[in-house]
């Protein structure tokens, strides 16, 4: 290609800055703050290259080439004062999840800080996930570990996502919903978290026009009807502030009124129960001056000028907000009479609410080339907290909830004994604080002082309080707590405490689950092989230990480990010396069985025979029949069973299951199964729910409650298949309050 082709050459308009680059091989002096070298506009201009060569003969949803959507993601990140790497990066963001381009392709043509860039933005379309909500949470835990590595990851993807928001009248409702949803629940908050407000803004805005349309038209009116007026209060305000604050010399460099984005008075109005006409903030009046001592004698002008509102002073110069801002927020009565905001603030701090991160990149602070996250940088300590997180969390939902909670605003603010600001939701107790902290101290706190003094730990936090943790070894959280806690973060902690707490009791019945389902023969060796290790990296877990005491309480089902395990069998030769057959059983295929019978089992035809109450079968599960003792003709057991191995081999007979016809309605199948749940109002009628949207009969239930505030659940049910009722047991599982969930044996004789 030609670099330094018009822009009549592609077949889209080439942004003047791109142009200018193509053309001189330099990317413009307003391109970042420091002059790029000549390499840096080499890699600016091989990218869009590269990107546009790939691309070509893709178009978007609305017609339009799709290299316009790179372009577009590069100036945003040029605009928001990204270097070389994070402008190309906003060219090659879709190559590798868009075209045959790999990883390491890529890395050959523009180095490792691009590919990192790239990786952490891309999505895992070409992974398999039983769920579009499993998907979501793994993108999101691939993308806060590549912001860990290197934060301007979150901003490319920020940029991607704003131009998206910007285009998606193109897309179906459903689509343009989802997506909305998600930009107001993660990106909109993440955007927050570092600070830039202008992204935050308009990827709020963009989200409450496509999920709420008729409110945010409604707005928008509102606010137009309304400019005329607003506008000369505004202007009349700041022509009287800029005469005084001339007088007593205060370099003034801007000085104006300016509205608030529209889902910013929506929310204020919803939160308030008022209509447009009672919220007097819709808009404010903002000062930006040179020094910080500049806003005090600023804020002192504006007090003396117009009568301020007492209780709306807010400081947030001396006290800033997590992302970093820094403002002085007062509320005065204007010269209509009406409540007026006004904000002060210096250049900088102007620059650090508008841009956030991006004003002051890590890599720049450092002097490095990338934008590593260190241990002791006080601004990612949300980031850090997530990545501690998500390792605990294996259910895709509870993570996606955990992570919503997390970003959102704070709205209180209280201090740590050391003078470090945490904020969290309202209501919040000493114990959301002890596991904002970390989780060890949530799990082994023992007590709290509040502003010096011993109080419960249920005491509600109010902003300014100083906070201490007592902790205490031999404490751990108690149940009680779930009855008082705000945060879903600490929620969660303290229900993964108490699995965890019974984790030797959980390893030996996962343990036992995995042996039955695949047999002793080879199993010690099988827990030790390639196969397995590999399937436990798979299912994100550290060791065989942590997987099997997981697949104990539930956190996994006993079917998602057995079907990994094959999947990694098939890739590579086990090392465990039994047979594949003994390692993973499986269904006898179809195409071996013998032609239907009115007998649901194949091998006992003419006989009398039963179902084996000691594991009960289902359909779907490896069988084998023993032949009685008691002239109760042949017991049908499943493969596993610990009431088979005294059993001779003369008396074993094979069998399996026959398959259902088409219209033929299928038999029910009696099991009892045991639920250990955390005691709550609702718990069994949640638990009952799932089984009936699975279409499952409950033929009784018996319920045990005992003082540590758990309870037991026995339910007989009747289920048609494996299937469904592997099914059943991963719906109820996922239910935070279930501790174990597990089938019952009874005697066999």
């Amino acid at each position: 290609m030609n670099l330094t082709a018009p822009a009549s050459f592609f077949e889209f308009t080439v942004p003047e800055w791109l142009q200018e680059c193509l053309n001189t091989r330099q990317v413009a002096a307003d391109c970042s703050e420091a002059q790029t070298t000549r390499a840096d506009a080499d890699l600016v201009c091989r990218a869009f290259e590269f990107a546009y060569r790939l691309h070509q003969g893709q178009y978007r949803a609305s017609g339009e080439p799709y290299i316009m959507h790179p372009v577009a993601v590069a100036g945003l990140l040029r605009d928001l004062g990204g270097g070389s790497a994070m402008i190309a990066a906003g060219f090659l963001h879709d190559v590798v999840e868009d075209t045959e381009i790999t990883s390491d392709e890529l890395e050959a043509q523009f180095g490792k800080e691009v590919r990192l860039l790239v990786e952490g933005v891309t999505k895992l379309s070409k992974f398999n996930f039983s769920s579009k909500t499993e998907r979501q949470a793994e993108n999101f835990r691939r993308m806060f570990l590549a912001m860990a590595q290197d934060i301007r990851v979150i901003v490319v993807k920020l940029a991607d996502r704003l131009h998206n928001m910007r285009t998606l009248e193109h897309l179906s409702d459903a689509k343009r919903c989802q997506i909305a949803l998600e930009t107001r629940e993660i990106f909109a908050p993440l955007a927050n978290r570092l600070g830039i407000g202008r992204l935050k803004w308009e990827l709020e805005d963009l989200s409450f026009k496509y999920l709420e349309p008729e409110a945010y038209r409604s707005i928008q009116e509102l606010v137009a009807e309304k400019r005329i007026d607003r506008e000369t209060q505004l202007n009349e305000l700041a022509n009287n502030l800029r005469d005084r604050l001339k007088q007593i010399g205060i370099q003034v460099f801007e000085l104006s009124g300016r509205p608030k984005h529209l889902y910013g008075i929506y929310q204020k109005m919803q939160r308030q129960q008022k209509g447009y006409n009672e919220i007097y903030d819709v808009a404010a009046v903002r000062i930006i001056v040179e020094a910080n001592e500049d806003c005090y004698r600023a804020l002192a002008i504006v007090h003396d000028m117009f009568r301020p509102i007492p209780g709306r002073f807010k400081d947030y110069i001396g006290l800033p907000k997590p992302n970093r801002y820094q403002s002085l927020h007062t509320v005065v009565v204007g010269t209509t009479g009406r409540p007026l905001e006004v904000q002060i603030r210096t250049l900088e701090m102007h620059h650090i609410a508008e841009y956030g991160i991006a004003a002051h990149w890590k890599y720049k602070e450092a002097g490095n080339s990338n934008g590593n996250m260190t241990g002791t940088d006080e601004k990612f300590t949300w980031l850090r907290q997530l990545l501690d997180w998500q390792s605990d969390l294996k259910d895709a939902q509870e993570y996606l909830e955990s992570i919503k909670d997390d970003l959102f605003d704070g709205e209180v603010y209280v201090f740590t004994p050391q003078g470090d600001v945490v904020s969290l939701g309202r209501g919040s107790t000493a114990v959301d604080f002890a596991y904002r902290i970390h989780t060890e101290v949530g799990n082994h706190c023992a007590g709290t002082r509040i502003n010096g003094r011993m109080m419960t730990l249920d005491t509600p936090l109010k902003n300014g309080d100083i906070v201490e943790i007592l902790t205490n070894k031999s404490s751990h959280p108690s149940l009680d707590w779930l009855n008082f806690v705000v945060t879903a973060s600490a929620r969660n902690r303290i229900r993964q405490w108490y699995k965890r707490s019974h984790r030797d009791e959980n390893l030996a019945r996962g343990r036992d689950m995995l042996e039955r389902e695949l047999g002793k023969n080879g199993f010690e060796a099988l827990l030790k092989s390639a196969p397995m290790l590999a399937a436990v990296e798979r299912c994100n877990y550290h060791s065989v230990d942590d997987l099997l005491a997981a697949v104990g309480y539930g956190e996994i089902t006993l079917n998602h480990v057995v079907n990994r395990l094959r999947e990694t069998v098939k890739a590579q030769q086990p090392i465990a010396p039994a047979p594949q057959q003994l390692l993973l059983p499986a269904t006898p295929s179809k195409a071996l069985l013998p032609s239907p019978c009115k007998s649901p089992i194949i091998g006992v035809e003419g006989l009398l025979y039963h179902l084996a109450g000691c594991c009960t079968p289902v359909p779907g599960e490896p069988i084998i029949g023993v032949v009685t003792r008691s002239n109760r003709g042949i017991s049908i057991h499943r493969q596993g069973c610990s009431n088979l191995e005294p059993v001779p081999g003369d008396r074993l007979v094979p069998v399996s299951w026959n398959p259902i016809q088409e219209g033929e309605r299928p038999q029910a199948y009696p099991i009892d199964i045991q639920i250990t749940v955390i005691d709550r109002v609702g718990v069994l009628k949640d638990i009952l729910s799932r089984l009936t949207d699975n279409n499952i009969n409950v033929r009784n239930a018996q319920v045990r409650t005992f003082p540590d505030q758990t309870a037991v659940i026995d339910l007989g049910i009747d289920v048609r298949n494996h299937d469904q009722l592997e099914r059943t047991f991963a719906q109820v599982k996922k239910l935070s309050d279930v501790l174990n969930l597990h089938r019952l044996s009874q005697s066999e004789d």
